[in-house]
């Protein structure tokens, strides 16, 4: 798996939201272990699905409606180059695609994509929302085991220890 401290502290460095806001470094760590978990069954790129965790709402410019700020996290991850990021041209394609249409659109024929949306999705219990199984595209984010553990986290706003210990956050 690519190295995600570097870039996470390159994110942080111009993140201008709360780092512990609904949108911020938690959230980051939840939906990586989302995706992690997602990809223990799926083909999906471990690479670019721990990438989209750290940079999918770093360029928000709120906590509210901000309907352009994926598209500006795809601009990122584009400026921030695959050498940077670890990645070759084609993950870095699938990183920018998975950024730009992760707020507008529900489901994607590529399973890297996908498990990136989904992995995100499953974090709605931090704001109170329960994710609904029909707005996931893969088979694991659908169980209703795997929505009920990734609601108890978001809705306690957990923090995965290895998170903790390998960004070094509380």
């Amino acid at each position: 798996m690519v190295d995600l401290k570097p870039i996470l502290i390159t994110i942080l460095h111009q993140y201008t939201l709360e780092q512990n806001g609904i949108h911020g470094v938690s959230h980051w760590a939840r939906v990586l272990q989302n995706g992690l978990l997602i990809c223990e069954e799926t083909a999906a790129d471990l690479d670019v699905v721990s990438l989209f965790a750290i940079l999918h709402d770093s360029r928000r410019q709120n906590d509210g409606y901000d309907p352009d700020h994926g598209p500006r996290a795809a601009e990122f991850a584009q400026t921030l180059g695959a050498e940077t990021l670890g990645l070759d041209d084609r993950q870095l394609r699938l990183l920018i695609r998975a950024c730009e249409g992760h707020t507008h659109e529900r489901f994607h024929e590529d399973i890297t994509i996908q498990t990136c949306w989904d992995s995100d999705r499953l974090d709605l219990g931090r704001i109170g929302v329960i994710p609904d199984p029909e707005r996931l595209g893969t088979d694991i984010a659908q169980r209703q085991e795997t929505i009920d553990w990734a609601y108890r986290r978001g809705s306690r706003e957990i923090v995965p220890a290895f998170v903790k210990d390998e960004w070094e956050i509380d």
